[in-house]
């Protein structure tokens, strides 16, 4: 599978209270003055990224998009893979026996839940529960199989300009919806260290206490009792992850390739809210509600299409509520969306809306490939620098 193409027209961004769409890249053909207003919207963009980076709280929540951006498989790839272009024999047998009309749509998340519910009722249908862990084994299949971690430069700039703000600062948090594992490959590559609720030996088992510990470097003399270490980020896995495994005593393990039915995932089905209020999923939801109530906050949202409400609800929430708040929302569809309602939702429709209003909100439409080139190096500018931006800042000159 090919990783989708960046977005075809040039990345753009968009100011709260403004209905204009500012374009960071001039044409080729492009005359002085558009060359011009493309390097001020650049240089804008920069400024606003570089304070919100440099907020108390950086939190991410990443969806699909950061995946599909390396080769990870979209819904309607795994509809192919689980039922087929033409629809299987053991789909078409599955969805006579649950009455589901196949032709509605290719949406595995609709299947799957039908035939999850019609389980709960008839547990003994052995064909059905055969189709449904097929269908789950296909969607670890892949889930597993694209990742190559010679094609996660995006991941890997992300997460390095990121994870050099202050080590003063609490630690960047990343809440992923995805079962893979990119940002871990990504940040073991870079020497970065991941707090994952797992135990630090092996075997690595889950414990949701490790989330409260830190990392310092230690000095081998002196009596300086050592500083935090660099390039350390905390990362919450809100459906579950690939190599995540439940034993029979209730234990969250890492396992490699692990059983549909030992696996600790939330599969794509109308069950998830419910399934997310269990552990280990549960502690990941506790810490994503707690941060989205954070002062001097920023969200960053990337590959995220807000079709998750129990994600999608309180985000919308937090923006409403929390002051001191800032939200950037950045996709390769974002104009699009904002433009052509079929490929929209209820929380892009208010997204959308409270960006107008004047409320924190930005908007930045740019692949994830894109977005992680866009985000400034917070250590670009030297002390004297920093002064300047900040006498600028409160005399109002440029």
């Amino acid at each position: 599978m090919t990783a989708p193409a960046p977005s075809a027209e040039p990345p753009k961004f968009k100011a709260p209270t403004t209905d204009k769409w500012r374009a960071l890249a001039a044409g080729a053909e492009a005359d002085m003055s558009e060359q011009d207003t493309a390097r001020a919207a650049q240089d804008s963009l920069k400024e606003t990224l570089l304070t919100s980076l440099q907020m108390q709280h950086v939190i991410v929540l990443a969806g699909s998009g950061t995946s599909m951006a390396v080769g990870g498989p979209s819904m309607k790839d795994l509809w192919s893979a689980a039922i087929g272009t033409t629809p299987n024999t053991d789909a078409v047998s599955t969805a006579k026996s649950i009455n589901y009309d196949l032709n509605s749509g290719n949406n595995i998340e609709a299947f799957l839940s039908n035939a999850e519910a019609y389980l709960q009722i008839r547990n003994g249908d052995a064909a059905v529960k055969k189709f449904v862990d097929s269908c789950k084994q296909v969607i670890l299949a892949k889930c597993s199989s694209f990742l190559d971690v010679n094609k996660l430069d995006a991941h890997k700039i992300f997460l390095h300009r990121l994870s050099r703000r202050r080590v003063r600062d609490p630690r960047l948090k990343v809440f992923t919806t995805n079962y893979d594992l990119c940002f871990e490959q990504a940040a073991s590559t870079l020497g970065g260290v991941v707090i994952d609720g797992f135990s630090f030996t092996p075997p690595r088992h889950y414990d949701p206490r490790y989330f409260s510990y830190d990392i310092i470097r230690r000095p081998r003399a002196g009596e300086d009792q050592g500083n935090y270490l660099e390039g350390v980020f905390h990362l919450y896995k809100l459906h579950g992850s690939i190599n995540w495994a439940r034993s029979a005593s209730g234990v969250i393990h890492e396992k490699t390739n692990p059983s549909p039915d030992e696996t600790c995932l939330i599969y794509p089905a109308r069950g998830k809210y419910q399934q997310s209020f269990l552990q280990p999923h549960l502690e990941s939801m506790a810490q994503y509600l707690a941060a989205l109530r954070e002062p001097n906050s920023c969200v960053i949202v990337t590959g995220f299409g807000f079709n998750d409400d129990h994600l999608s609800e309180p985000l919308l929430a937090a923006i409403r509520t929390n002051p001191h708040l800032r939200l950037i929302i950045t996709g390769p569809g974002v104009v699009a969306r904002e433009t052509d309602k079929a490929k929209s939702n209820r929380y892009w429709e208010e997204f959308f809306t409270l960006n107008k209003d004047g409320e924190d909100v930005w908007l930045i439409n740019a692949s994830f490939q894109e977005f992680a080139k866009l985000i400034p190096d917070l250590k670009s500018l030297t002390p004297a620098d920093k002064l300047m931006k900040t006498i600028q800042g409160i005399t109002g000159s440029k």
